[in-house]
């Protein structure tokens, strides 16, 4: 049988391994294109790699390899010898964009992500998740490139989560942003709940970033900040929202129990918890996104895992919720569930 063979319809060859094996080099290629802003300097008119090479200080060779790679990729269009952006290009890796997404790379391709991924993954499937800790180590570092890297990557589910939240004929009053991270979810909700106060809980460090960015967007004077773990501080009470975007999956069924406990006994009456989650189908292979993230999941945590909407549901029955409603968030492909 020749690679070209087709079986049942597909055709057989070895074109989805070496992509596999090779995938490394596509984030090296995009890191680079990121770092040195190439879709800012190649712009909606187009240049060419000497043109490029001219504008940025850099190697004629070097663009022309990384620009071709690019458009191999599907990040970039050539006609001739002129290099052009693809409309997604334009809008999430050109940074003049409000919707640059680029700075993702500076955590995703970090060097603890990396290591925690590449350096020994036969080790993660034999234990059943990463060796020691991971990345939910206490008050690890990583999670300040997050919030500074991962805003606009989370922007998008912040946005139509506060969306949900405008619509509600009562809006919050008091509201806790669990892991807060860049502090979006908390600003968004915070925009559209005029009276609502924030507690923003993460690491001492984190919660810097979380400050800036809710100075930024004008909403500081609502905000206070509870600085450790989530597992270990006191919350308070009294909340009508308690928001969990991004953050059960770090952890097993029972850490997300604990934490929908604690949930529960933190809320006012008719208070609600809204949980963000990269949710797969029941057949854990689609769609492609949340199905993949299980991977994600199990080289850099213990125990975490990308849970299904059964799943979940199970866990905030468990925890005494009754009222339970989910729906994806689009364009993203994140998925909300309200517990209540």
């Amino acid at each position: 049988m020749s690679l070209t063979d087709n079986v049942a319809g597909n055709e057989v060859s070895p074109a989805l391994l070496v992509d596999a094996m090779f995938a490394y080099g596509k984030t090296a290629a995009i890191k680079a294109a990121i770092e040195l802003d190439l879709f800012m300097a190649i712009g909606a008119e187009g240049r060419t790699a000497k043109a490029l090479a001219s504008e940025m200080g850099s190697a004629e060779r070097g663009l022309r390899i990384l620009c071709d790679f690019l458009v191999v990729s599907g990040f970039l269009t050539k006609t001739g010898d002129i290099y052009g952006l693809t409309p997604s290009s334009q809008l999430f890796l050109d940074r003049r964009s409000p919707a640059y997404m680029g700075a993702a790379i500076n955590f995703v391709a970090s060097s603890e992500m990396l290591s925690l991924v590449l350096d020994d993954p036969t080790a993660c499937v034999r234990n059943g998740g990463a060796v020691g800790l991971g990345n939910i180590s206490a008050d690890n570092p990583v999670w300040v490139k997050f919030a500074r890297a991962m805003g606009a990557f989370t922007g998008a589910s912040a946005r139509a989560l506060a969306s949900e939240v405008a619509a509600w004929p009562k809006p919050p009053a008091k509201v806790l942003d669990i892991a807060a991270g860049p502090g979006l979810f908390g600003i968004e909700v915070a925009k559209v709940a005029p009276s609502a106060r924030i507690v923003a809980l993460d690491w001492k460090p984190v919660l810097a970033v979380t400050e800036e960015n809710a100075t930024n967007a004008g909403v500081i004077d609502r905000f206070s900040f509870l600085q450790g773990s989530a597992f270990d501080l006191d919350w308070g009470s009294g909340y009508d929202l308690v928001l969990l975007p991004n953050f059960l999956h770090h952890f097993d069924v029972d850490g997300c129990g604990a934490i929908l406990g604690k949930a529960r006994a933190s809320l006012a009456p008719g208070g609600r918890v809204a949980v963000v989650e990269f949710m797969p189908n029941e057949d854990r292979v689609s769609p492609g996104f949340p199905a993949t993230f299980a991977w994600v999941m199990l080289t850099t945590t213990p125990r975490g895992d990308a849970y299904t909407e059964r799943e979940l549901s199970a866990m905030a029955r468990a925890a005494g919720f009754s009222d339970i409603v989910s729906k994806p968030l689009p364009p993203t492909p994140a998925s909300l569930l309200l517990f209540g």
